[in-house]
């Protein structure tokens, strides 16, 4: 009975332990500021190139596709380092960034909202970012607020970099 119970709260108190050291992670990767919520799609789907784009006022400027799958998508936390992005993912202890998007290697092709799975896979209220990172599809996914600011920050490239925001 009594190693039972001491086993229970060895569990619990490593449960905890784990739960704190993501907070303490997430606190220091915050601490250097830039930061926002951006979920990162690992696996791309192959029709991923043929998502309808959307106009100002959100509407598909061209045919409506099928539903992708939601499938491939990680919550992470994008922070700005100078000429690059560096994403973490959340739900891990690696000091490091799992990728480094440099700026003059991100080519922004368009935006959408999400569709079918892909809305329960991300965050509410999530817009889906089209890019290509050396020349490989690539989205990302965010708030309309951070997807602006992240636009801003790819426009303010210094002077002689190619810079392609759709």
């Amino acid at each position: 009975m009594v190693l039972a119970l001491v086993v229970c709260a060895a569990v619990v108190a490593l449960g905890v332990i784990g739960l704190m050291a993501f907070a303490v992670r997430r606190r220091l990767i915050q601490r250097v500021g830039g930061t926002f919520d951006c979920s990162y799609r690992l696996k791309m789907p192959a029709d991923a190139s043929t998502q309808p784009d959307l106009d100002e006022n959100g509407k598909p400027t061209s045919a409506p596709v099928p539903p992708t799958d939601g499938k491939g998508w990680v919550f992470g936390i994008g922070r700005y380092s100078g000429d690059s992005i560096e994403w973490f993912r959340v739900f891990s202890y690696a000091p490091r960034p799992r990728r480094v998007l440099p700026r003059r290697e991100i080519e922004v092709l368009g935006r959408r909202y999400p569709e079918g799975q892909e809305e329960l896979a991300l965050l509410s209220g999530s817009v889906v970012l089209r890019c290509l990172h050396n020349g490989a599809p690539l989205e990302l996914a965010m708030s309309e607020d951070a997807l602006t600011g992240f636009l801003a920050w790819l426009e303010a490239a210094p002077p002689g970099q190619r810079v392609n925001v759709a």
